[in-house]
Parts: structure tokens; C-alpha cells; sequence
């Protein structure tokens, strides 16, 4: 048994792919591939449920020949990993894959460009990236992981997207709409989305493909004079340390920063490549807070309101931190079906209040109090330990 993928991507076939096809026992593509490319000698079956074609090329006899016809690169994201999974060894004929007909449409380098699989359960991750990511192609899958899927969740961002259908086919178009525009349309199949923070962008000039990976090479739990902040009104880095464990920000994920103050939280949560909220009922913290996640070079989105009102219309988060508020704003979060709630207390009379609004909620509740002493010099050239003030951090774990 002998199995080659060839790749198709509008234009002419790969070198060798014609060769290939003449020698086919069994053709497996799609309606559109198999019509224009499947010899008549051949048998063809249609590619629907993936299971049926790995089946018929496995049952092959050691000399026969089977071609898979895919779009693009099928080594990327693509064909080949079902078939290896399956242990049908093959060869592959790759041809241009979307992404680099969608960049080259564009005129746009696209070595900085994070590229994920919008596939019906990882929809949620596939935006929380664009969220966060400047740059960012999201491959679709119909009929659910869309432009209008994406534009929905993108809407109340910085963002544009380009939308590509049908690249190097007959009907092919590629548009440039807000993320409210394209939420309302009826997007034509196939098609691929790239969403960018800056549309004139020219990126910097990196060394690896995707863009700087996370965490940062600064690290985390930053001192607070790296933020912008009032009277000592910051969460500190170490708690923020703590804090940050407890709530596993990571490419994919979506975090509340609730009560934010100067951000630290929603800064650092978004260095470490998670997407970002940050609620803020005052003017003067905002306006930080935009400054701060500037400095740092990430994309926070900043709700200027009241908790837990302005809580009500945010999409739903991975993981929540309440640096401030009382117990009707930790009621709100802990019923917004994040994985993990983190909450700072400086008040021990509201430790019992929280855990139990986290347990009503159906989480598992630890606690910790930190104390930090810091070394602090003296005139003489001597140190001695300043301590800061005590804080507990009560974290809330969903129950499998």
C-alpha cells in the first residue's frame, strides 16, 4: 500500500501529482477536488466523516496506490496527522496553503503572525488569541467557527479583520471589515480570517515565526515601579506571584481583572498570553491602567463601570481575579463560570463570606495568607526587613 497527499491550491498541480493520480487504485477528496482532478479509472469516495476514507485506504493491498486531494499544505494542520495517526505512512505533494495566499493577498509579512485551528471546541481559545495577539490567522471550520462566530467575539476589541473566501477559486474575495460588520454577515465557504490590531502594522523584525514567545524573557510578578499607580494602590509583586499561579494565564484563555486598579494583574495575565478585561469604576485608575498595559506592550481591554452591573455583558472567562469590592461583586464572579477564582482580602472578615460564596458556586476553596518582608538599606549601608501589608488570597477551583 502506497498513500500520497497532494495538495491543491487553485493553480496547477504539484510536480508529480499528475503521475500519481494516473496510478490511483482509490481517489479521496472532497466534491470539488474529486471533479476536477480524479481520474475515471479510479475509484473515488467523498470525504465527509473522516473515519470511512482512513478505512478504505487502509484496507489497500500492499501494491496499490491511493491519493488523498486536499487544499494547500496538507502537512499543515492539515491530512497528514489523521492519516499518520491512523499508521498510514504517505508522501506529500504540498502546494500554497491558505495562510500564504491570505498574507500574500495582504502584501504583508506574516512571520510575526500566530496562526491557530478554529475547530467547534476550541472556538472560545482560537479568539481569546486574537484578543490578545496583534496578529492573528484563524483557520475556519464551517458551520459553526466562522467569520461571523469570530467577529461576534471580537467585537468591543482593537481589532479589523481580513476575510478570504474561496482563495484561488473562482469566486474568490478578500474584504477588510470591523468585527461588528462581520458578525452580521453570511461569510461564503471556504475561507480563513486574519485579525490585526493595527492594520498598517509593519511588525518588528523577530527570530522566531509567531512572534515573541511567552512568558516574556523579563519574567513576572514585576516590582510596582514598573507600573503607573496611585499612593501605593497596586497589588504586590509578591501576591501578584501567587495570584498569577492560581489563575494559569496562557495563550487561549480569557482573565478578569475585577477592581483592577493599575492593572498589574491584567498586565501580567496578558504577558503571559492570555486575553484581557480589566474592570475599572474609576476614571483615574483607567486612564493608568491603559497606560501601564502601553508600557508593557500588551492589549488590555479596559470596561470603565460599576462590578458587578458591567460584569453582566463580558464574555466568559477562564479565570477571574477581584482585587477589590465587596461580597456582591465575588457573588458575580463566582457564578460567571470561570475555571478559577482568585479574590485579595486585606479584611479578615470577609474570608468566611468569600469561601462561601466560592463553595455555593461549586468550587474548591484553598487560602493563604502572604506576608512579605522586604530588605530595605539604611543609611549606614545596613538592611533591615520592612513588611508589607498582610494579604490572603482565597482561590476557588472548578470541581471536575
Amino acid at each position: 500500500m502506497a498513500v500520497t497527499v497532494i495538495g491543491i491550491d487553485g493553480g496547477a498541480l504539484p510536480k508529480g501529482a499528475a503521475q500519481e493520480l494516473e496510478s490511483a487504485r482509490l481517489v479521496v477528496g472532497g466534491k470539488r477536488h474529486l471533479d476536477a482532478h480524479a481520474p475515471e479509472h479510479a475509484r473515488k469516495l467523498e470525504l465527509g466523516p473522516l473515519e470511512p476514507a482512513l478505512n478504505a485506504l487502509s484496507a489497500l493491498s500492499g501494491d496499490e496506490h491511493g491519493v488523498v486531494l486536499a487544499s494547500g499544505d496538507p502537512g499543515f494542520f492539515g491530512a497528514v496527522r489523521a492519516l499518520r495517526e491512523r499508521g498510514i505512512r504517505c508522501s506529500v505533494l504540498p502546494s500554497t496553503s491558505s495562510v500564504q495566499q491570505l498574507m500574500a493577498r495582504v502584501g504583508r509579512s506574516w512571520d510575526d503572525v500566530v496562526v491557530v485551528s478554529a475547530t467547534g471546541q476550541d472556538l472560545a481559545r482560537a479568539i481569546n488569541v486574537c484578543r490578545a495577539r496583534p496578529a492573528v490567522v484563524v483557520l475556519t471550520t464551517a458551520p459553526k467557527a466562522g467569520p461571523a462566530q469570530i467577529g461576534s467575539g471580537l467585537t468591543g476589541w482593537r481589532r479589523t479583520m481580513v476575510v478570504a473566501e474561496d482563495l484561488g477559486g473562482p469566486n474568490e474575495s478578500v474584504v477588510t471589515v470591523d468585527p461588528a460588520e462581520a458578525a452580521k454577515r453570511t461569510w461564503r465557504e471556504p475561507n480563513i480570517v486574519l485579525s490585526l490590531a493595527d492594520l498598517d502594522d509593519v511588525p518588528h523584525r523577530g527570530w522566531i515565526a509567531g512572534g515573541e514567545p511567552v512568558p516574556p524573557a523579563t519574567g513576572w510578578a514585576l516590582p510596582e515601579e514598573e507600573f503607573s499607580h496611585r499612593d501605593g494602590v497596586i497589588t504586590k509583586a509578591e501576591v501578584r506571584a501567587v495570584a498569577l499561579a492560581k489563575l494559569a494565564p496562557r495563550p487561549g484563555t480569557l482573565v478578569w481583572d475585577v477592581g483592577a486598579g493599575s492593572g498589574s494583574v491584567a498586565v501580567e495575565c496578558a504577558r503571559l498570553g492570555a486575553a484581557a478585561i480589566a474592570v475599572e469604576s474609576d476614571e483615574a485608575h483607567a486612564v493608568r491602567l491603559i497606560t501601564n498595559a502601553a508600557s508593557h506592550g500588551v492589549d488590555v481591554r479596559v470596561e470603565e463601570g460599576e462590578a458587578p452591573q458591567v460584569l453582566r455583558d463580558l464574555p466568559r472567562p477562564d479565570a477571574i481575579f477581584v482585587g477589590s469590592g465587596g461580597s456582591d461583586v465575588v457573588t458575580a464572579c463566582a457564578h460567571a463560570g470561570a475555571a478559577r477564582v482568585v479574590v485579595a482580602l486585606a479584611a479578615l472578615d470577609r474570608v468566611a463570606q468569600t469561601r462561601e460564596a466560592l463553595r455555593t458556586a461549586g468550587y474548591e476553596v484553598e487560602g493563604v495568607q502572604l506576608s512579605a518582608a522586604r530588605l530595605a538599606e539604611l543609611p549606614d549601608g545596613t538592611s533591615r526587613l520592612e513588611a508589607a501589608d498582610p494579604v490572603v488570597l482565597i482561590s476557588g477551583r472548578k470541581k471536575p
